[in-house]
């Protein structure tokens, strides 16, 4: 094939020495079932080896990177990856600054901007200067040369500093809230939740200590109180203790408080002889130390509450920079709209600039406007530029960095998506397509592993992988246009498309218990005093486009009001009149699609305790008890069998500085983590290391006679995982992917009473016939009694559902609205919803 990218026996994890040519200069859609191979030949020989050569055609070592397994590869171009790993962790981050349209705003309100006079209260109006003559337009404005430091009031000549841009970024000391810092929320630890002033210590009046912690910190704080002088009965209730009682069991001997009532007396010299550290003390401190999505921090946040700054009201300003005004509007307020509004409010300003403001001032306004038409193509324009980048969506993170790419001009280049569009309505599916036939007409090639139909019917060339997953797949099923692909016998993909793609897999619909959950004046975000009912004993959908209030309903109202009263806690403070019907709940189980874990040492195995099963089984062998080996020595995470090169990983990073990191192979285990003489220690002709290389799916076969283990395995196969293998890092995984395992590692533990699953689109990075498998599980989770509530655009998970909640109509200050709700075939009927239109089609077929 001319102008192709021309693969040749790639052979890397599942691939089965594939060959195949890629057509450049067109959309090709990359599809197949989930695990069959595609992010392998996608991102790990063809991005891979485009980093490799260009890194060499630069003159740089690439010993250290391992060449992909592949034959060979030519015709490739310049490679730009973009996946739906959230890499900006920072929460100083917003949409604005990783744009840069909030800087841009910053330019704007430093020049144009007015205030009130501290002293007399008129209007400071800006003394506006334009460049030079023959300077870049905007140049001297953000170089911020002003001639003068000072405005005068023209009223009492009151002076006051120049506005200059880090007056309005809450990263600057000079615009950023004292109170908060710029973060624009303060934490406060719940002390309610912590102590039970009713009982004694021994009796756990410190509500989150048991009885080992208690009998060894009763003898703590008795060393302590003898240490300075005053008693402490662990029998007494708190409600009794004394002022330096309750300081020292709150705050430790440390704190100001209590070493301030005993200025000549030095700390005890250790735990033992009362060095106490104080419970609220303890609680701080291990809050700041706790990073990633652990059982620890979950506990730990839940003493904490994250409140808006009560100083800033959440805008980070301060209140100087919030007085600053354009048109009437501070920074912050244009802050917080969506984008399509901030976008009028910037066309009816541009007008009332004066003739030096727009001579300068022009080209910024429109490099502003350009930016936000750009995320607004690719559907997101009902974000606002305060959102915190860190609680995007992958999928949101994913379109924001393809919009930047819009912007670039960048021709022949070859951009690789990883399904872009994940929660996305289908709505606004046709938008995402336009801006990828975009990139391609410019003259690059665009590869995007996607399941959507809509994506698929838009492709130039689409490439099938199978037949199934893991090692059942790496094949290539099928390749060319969507109807030549639909003619092929072998392709999944096909027959899907082919056959039954419309067809529901049951009309019955569950009546459920006849209890309901009843939200009522909800005007929490976006919400519009919407009241919405949930029956109980279903599956219940909530959908609508971005934007609309999903997330805002089930995880700000639903979700804390489950916890409260799971937890037995009455203090409200939701933006709605009531939530009704709590107590039918016994459980409530929110599975989301934050990261799992941020370190490589957290992989399936370890995060299920499956690994913990496999090395106690491999401790008890015969060969391990000749060594004396116990089940610390089979893990590589602890010193002992682990291979000390490595420390365990497999792998050793390589710090190409202004590159990312590569990781490179451990010369001295190979890859294989553990020390020789544990590796010799096998089961059933495995050891521990090739049980980490083996699949989910492979090891349930495997291990099918240990009925803890395959109960665990066969729910990561029931929830579409058994393609992962057991030593995949889950650092590597998707949302969806994460999202899913901490559903199955829910659903491996025993509940009891009515249980509440909240899940946020699960089905994100499944095949359509993968979707299937999921709906039975979570069909099976209803039938036993529990209601299952998603966020949802997958149709065919939609049109299943036994009872639909639409928000809208669109996104946004538009969105927050209930278009419909009820049973799927009532939603189909409603006027005013996007939704409607596909779920017709879809019930219909």
């Amino acid at each position: 094939m001319e102008g192709a990218i021309v693969i040749q026996g790639a052979y890397e994890n599942n691939l089965k020495h594939v060959s195949l040519s890629i057509p450049k200069n067109k959309l090709v859609v990359l599809t197949g079932l989930s695990g069959s191979g595609k992010s392998t030949l996608a991102m790990d020989i063809l991005q891979k080896e485009c980093q490799r050569q260009y890194m060499e055609s630069m003159g740089m070592v690439t010993d250290a990177i391992d060449k992909p397994k592949v034959e060979s590869i030519t015709g490739l171009s310049p490679s730009i990856g973009v996946g739906q790993q959230i890499a900006n962790r920072n929460p100083r981050s917003t949409l604005g600054t990783v744009t840069e349209i909030y800087t841009y705003l910053r330019v704007l309100y430093a020049r144009l901007g007015e205030r009130p006079c501290p002293s007399c209260g008129a209007t400071i109006r800006p003394s506006f200067e334009s460049a030079g003559e023959g300077a870049a337009p905007g140049a001297k404005l953000l170089e911020e040369s002003y001639s003068s430091e000072t405005d005068r009031c023209p009223q009492c000549r009151c002076a006051v500093p120049k506005l200059k841009m880090a007056h309005f970024s809450f990263n600057k000391p000079e615009g950023a809230c004292e109170a908060c810092a710029g973060l624009g929320i303060v934490t406060s630890l719940e002390t309610g939740l912590v102590f039970d002033e009713e009982r004694s210590f021994r009796g756990g009046c410190v509500t989150f200590w048991d009885g080992m912690f208690i009998d060894y910190y009763s003898d703590v704080l008795q060393a302590a109180a003898k240490h300075y002088g005053f008693t402490f009965d662990p029998d007494a209730p708190m409600k009794d203790y004394s002022p330096v009682q309750r300081d020292l069991l709150l705050h430790g001997v440390e704190s100001e408080p209590f070493a301030g009532r005993f200025p000549g007396i030095k700390v005890p010299k250790s735990v033992g002889k009362g060095r106490f550290e104080g419970v609220l003390t303890y609680l701080h401190r291990r809050h700041r130390e706790q990073t990633g999505d652990t059982a620890q921090s979950r506990k730990l946040a839940g003493y904490f509450t994250r409140r808006p700054c009560p100083a800033c009201d959440g805008t980070r300003l301060r209140s100087e920079s919030r007085r600053v005004k354009i048109n009437g509007q501070s920074i912050a307020e244009i802050s917080s709209w969506p984008l399509h509004r901030l976008m009028v409010w910037l066309d009816e300003m541009r007008p009332t600039l004066s003739e030096a403001g727009q001579s300068v001032l022009d080209p910024i306004i429109q490099d502003i406007a350009e930016r936000m038409r750009r995320v607004t193509k690719v559907g997101l324009g009902y974000l606002s530029l305060d959102r915190q980048a860190n609680t995007l969506s992958g999928g949101e993170a994913q379109r924001l960095r393809l919009a930047s790419l819009l912007g670039s001009g960048l021709t022949g280049v070859l951009y690789v998506l990883d399904e872009p569009t994940a929660g996305l309505h289908p709505k606004d599916t046709a938008s995402l397509i336009g801006v990828l036939q975009q990139l391609r007409d410019l003259g690059n090639t665009v590869l995007v592993i996607e399941h959507d139909v809509e994506v698929m019917e838009a492709a130039d060339y689409l490439i099938d992988m199978g037949p199934g997953a893991g090692r059942q797949g790496g094949t290539i099923v099928g390749t060319g246009t969507l109807e030549e692909l639909k003619s092929k016998p072998g392709s999944v993909t096909g027959q899907f498309l082919r056959n039954d793609h419309g067809r529901p897999l049951s009309s019955e619909r569950r009546p459920g218990n006849g209890a309901f959950l009843t939200v009522r004046d909800a005007v929490a975000r976006n919400l519009k005093n919407i009241t919405v009912e949930l029956p109980l004993g279903t599956l219940i959908a909530i959908t609508g486009v971005s934007g609309s209030g999903k997330s805002t309903l089930l995880f700000d109202l639903i979700d804390p009001a489950g916890r409260q009263q799971v937890q037995g806690r009455t203090e409200g403070g939701l933006e709605c009149g009531s939530i009704d019907g709590l107590g039918h709940i016994d459980r409530l189980i929110t599975v989301d699609q934050t990261p799992i874990g941020r370190i490589q040492r957290s992989n399936i195995a370890t995060y299920t305790d499956v690994f913990t099963l496999i090395r106690n089984l491999f401790s008890e062998l015969p060969q391990a008890k000749k060594r004396k080996l116990s089940s610390k020595h089979f893990s590589f995470n602890l010193p002992g069998g682990r291979c000390e090169k490595c420390q365990g990983l497999g792998v050793l990073l390589l710090d190409m500085h202004f590159l990312p990191d590569v990781e490179a192979v451990c010369p001295d285990c190979g890859g294989r983590r553990f020390k020789d003489d544990i590796l010799s220690v096998t089961y059933e002709g495995k050891n521990i290391s090739e049980l980490l290389d083996m699949t989910v799916r492979e090891s349930l076969y495997f291990f099918g006679g240990h009925r803890e283990l395959a109960d665990k395995l066969a729910l990561l196969c029931e929830v579409g995982l058994g393609y992962l293998q057991l030593g995949q890092p889950a650092t590597t995984l998707s949302g969806g992917e994460a999202q899913r395992l901490k559903l199955a590692k829910e659903l491996s533990k025993k509940t009891k009473g009515h249980t509440v699953y909240l899940l946020d689109e699960p089905t994100t990075g499944l095949h359509p016939s993968d979707v299937r498998q999921l709906l039975l599980l979570l069909n099976k989770l209803v039938d036993s009694g529990n209601t299952v509530i998603v966020i949802e655009h997958h149709l065919d998970l939609i049109r299943e559902a036994d009872w639909i909640v639409d928000l809208g109509p669109d996104g946004g200050e538009a969105g927050g609205y209930l278009v419909a709700q009820g049973r799927p075939e009532q939603v189909a009927q409603a006027d005013g919803s996007y939704t409607a239109a596909f779920l017709r089609r879809a019930l219909t077929g």
